[in-house]
């Protein structure tokens, strides 16, 4: 072949790698644009739906106080409704839309992945968004009645010797807090799919996760001291499920290891026999 031959081929080399980079930017714009479209279109919904999305919230709350009438929820500033409902927009197109999100980055990472690896990768893309509602629907239905009734334990009831002190919650503190206790029990339910997927693909082992588990076990405290209220009832409800998934993780990561020795011995005595 002459040299202008191989230069031609050189050139039309580099134009399809330019193409071929173009085109993936193309179509990361593309998913880019789905996902904020998704997101925003939950954010409508959601700030339509904002007052029963809102009670639903309050719940917990509403059935600590039944019977008691004179229970009320305030707000100090003129515009602070206008913002809880801003924010319960935030929180229901946060949650809703990360299936759809997640469904446009595994639409982009697809075409560069390999059948089985796709076939691999798939259950943890459909696990991702139940384990977060998994911990959400936990945080709403078990930790947060136990949290608030501890407390409301606090308050005092008037006497001649002293004032009461009775609980008014503001309506956007209320929902912050809310908002924080269940997207922080819905990010630490992700990390069994995390650390299995590290496993899966040798990154880390079980021996590793056995040897980091008591550095790990001061770190999910910290972390739960972080994302929670400043009580240890909340701190030790975040905390104690984070160690139990981080032991199950450990379980998984042994089993996956097991059957990959499995494997490669059965793929041995095949080699073997042949």
């Amino acid at each position: 072949m002459s040299m202008g031959n191989r230069l031609r081929d050189q050139k039309y080399d580099l134009d399809d790698t330019k193409m071929s980079f173009f085109s993936h930017l193309i179509e990361l714009r593309v998913r880019l644009i789905y996902a904020m479209a998704a997101f925003l279109a939950c954010f409508f919904v959601g700030y339509y739906l904002a007052e029963p999305i809102f009670w639903f919230l309050v719940e917990p709350l509403r059935q600590l106080w039944n019977g008691q009438s004179d229970r009320q929820l305030i707000y100090t500033g003129l515009h602070e409704a206008f913002f809880t409902y801003i924010k319960v927009g935030f929180f229901f197109a946060s949650c809703f839309s990360f299936p759809l999100v997640s469904m446009q980055v595994w639409l982009f990472i697809t075409p560069g992945l390999y059948k089985s690896e796709r076939h691999a990768l798939l259950p943890f893309m459909v696990a991702t968004p139940l384990m977060f509602l998994l911990g959400g629907g936990i945080v709403y239905y078990f930790v947060i009645p136990i949290a608030w009734k501890f407390f409301v334990s606090f308050e005092i009831v008037g006497s001649h010797s002293h004032l009461a002190m009775m609980l008014e919650p503001k309506v956007d503190q209320y929902l912050s807090l809310v908002m924080r206790l269940i997207f922080a029990f819905g990010v630490a339910f992700e990390l069994p799919i995390l650390l299995i997927l590290l496993a899966k693909y040798d990154i880390v082992n079980s021996r590793i996760l056995k040897d980091k588990r008591k550095y790990f076990i001061v770190l999910a405290f910290v972390v739960a001291a972080i994302m929670t209220p400043p009580d240890v009832v909340s701190q030790v409800l975040l905390a104690v499920p984070i160690i139990l998934l981080y032991e199950f993780s450990i379980f998984i990561a042994q089993f996956i290891e097991n059957k990959r020795k499995e494997n490669a011995k059965t793929a041995g005595c095949s080699g073997l026999m042949s």
